[in-house]
């Protein structure tokens, strides 16, 4: 599927809709500028796109309660990348996995609500017949959250028509 260019009203949306989530469409309109139709119109081609996935609510897994995360990288058996899916997606405190390159096959990120939660997490996945091994690193801060908005801004192609008001 080809990637989906955005242009400077689709990022005004979407910072608009991150920065108020609660509003409706009439005041994101309001607020980028554009009437509520073209608002309507070009946040259901993005989601349509699949660029936009969801509304929220986002959530903070440390205010959780689940203050302790690791990195977790997995070196697994020869194709055995859909079984480690199933298994991964089976277990709670995964919140997220991806297939690499480099020395390992997979690298998890991972929640707990305790160092002892933790390793029950890495005893659990260790006990996988498709793990081969793996190698953990504990997370002592964010330094940078999940943001998508400096990316797509700094690609977004110019001339969206939208009112030069909006910031």
């Amino acid at each position: 599927m080809p990637a989906h260019v955005l242009d400077t009203l689709d990022v005004a949306l979407l910072e608009a809709l991150r920065d108020h989530p609660r509003v409706g469409l009439q005041e994101i309109a309001r607020i980028v500028g554009v009437a509520r139709a073209t608002a309507t119109a070009r946040l259901q081609r993005l989601e349509r796109a699949g660029v936009v996935t969801g509304f929220g609510p986002d959530v903070d897994v440390t205010a959780a309660g689940f203050g302790v995360q690791a990195f977790v990288t997995l070196e697994i058996a020869q194709g055995a990348l859909e079984e480690v899916h199933r298994e991964l997606a089976a277990l709670p405190g995964i919140l997220e996995a991806h297939a690499t390159t480099g020395s390992g096959d997979v690298l998890c990120r991972v929640a707990a609500s305790s160092h002892e939660a933790l390793q029950q997490v890495l005893v659990q996945l260790n006990h996988s017949p498709s793990v081969v091994r793996s190698t953990s690193v504990v997370a002592l801060s964010c330094v940078v959250p999940w943001r998508t908005l400096p990316l797509l801004r700094s690609e977004a192609a110019p001339g969206s028509g939208r009112s030069p008001s909006y910031r």
